[in-house]
């Protein structure tokens, strides 16, 4: 086939959103738009992008539609929330070894299955049974778990990793002593915070990095409360 007598990928879009039915037609239009970046007549850039490669970006427009739903308008979070169900895509459609099919059975069992107050055979409205059921079904994914940490997400924002660790030593425990704060209050804190940011940036050090560094740190220190708690228990059984 010549070049001119391929169609057009905006064609190609186009059509797949005439004959799309109503109900989703512009999220398969959307679809057409991402899988026409690939291919001869696609997007060179587009098809030279790998899951890190794009980790930049979905940073970003993440921080972004914080920003838009912290601050912004119900227009702003609209854009948005486009611009991440794109990475979502993206990332699905450069994939070798799944495609948006999986990603979408995948979440699919996983609401089933973590939701039994809605799908199960008992459904309930009662706010503590709907945290105890839940409770429950992630407890059996997490079976095979062998620390706390298993399953945090370390590439997460330093401080939001910072309180996710601090969380989860807490159960070994393993404890940082707090800094005394004048007033426990949302604005005093975040004052507090401010203050120690200009105090780092004054420093000229990378607070991101020294925070992640300190929690990595931190998370050493519960795995080895964990492997210590694991080699007594074993001793124990062992006398009994």
């Amino acid at each position: 086939m010549s070049e001119s007598s391929k169609p057009h990928p905006l064609d190609r879009v186009n059509e797949a959103a005439a004959t799309a039915p109503d109900a989703h037609r512009e999220l398969l239009r959307l679809l057409a738009v991402v899988d026409a970046f690939r291919g001869e007549q696609g997007c060179a850039w587009y098809e030279e992008q790998t899951h890190h490669s794009l980790v930049p970006y979905l940073q970003e427009e993440s921080a972004e539609l914080i920003d838009a739903i912290e601050s912004g308008t119900a227009s702003d979070i609209r854009e948005e929330l486009g611009d991440v169900l794109f990475q979502v895509l993206f990332h699905a459609d450069i994939a070798a070894d799944f495609d948006l099919e999986d990603v979408a059975r995948d979440q699919a069992d996983k609401l089933l299955r973590r939701n039994p107050h809605v799908f199960g055979p008992t459904p309930t409205r009662d706010i503590d049974e709907i945290i105890r059921l839940w409770h429950e079904a992630k407890a059996v994914e997490k079976a095979n778990r062998t620390s706390v940490l298993d399953g945090v997400a370390f590439g997460m924002p330093a401080l939001a990793l910072a309180q996710k660790v601090l969380g989860k030593a807490a159960a070994v425990p393993v404890t940082v002593t707090p800094a005394t704060l004048e007033s426990a209050d949302t604005d005093a804190i975040g004052d507090a915070l401010l203050a120690l940011a200009a105090a780092v940036h004054e420093a000229g050090v990378d607070a991101e990095a020294a925070l992640r560094d300190a929690t990595r740190r931190l998370a050493e220190r519960v795995r080895a409360a964990e492997k210590i708690r694991e080699a007594t228990t074993n001793s124990e059984l062992d006398e009994n």
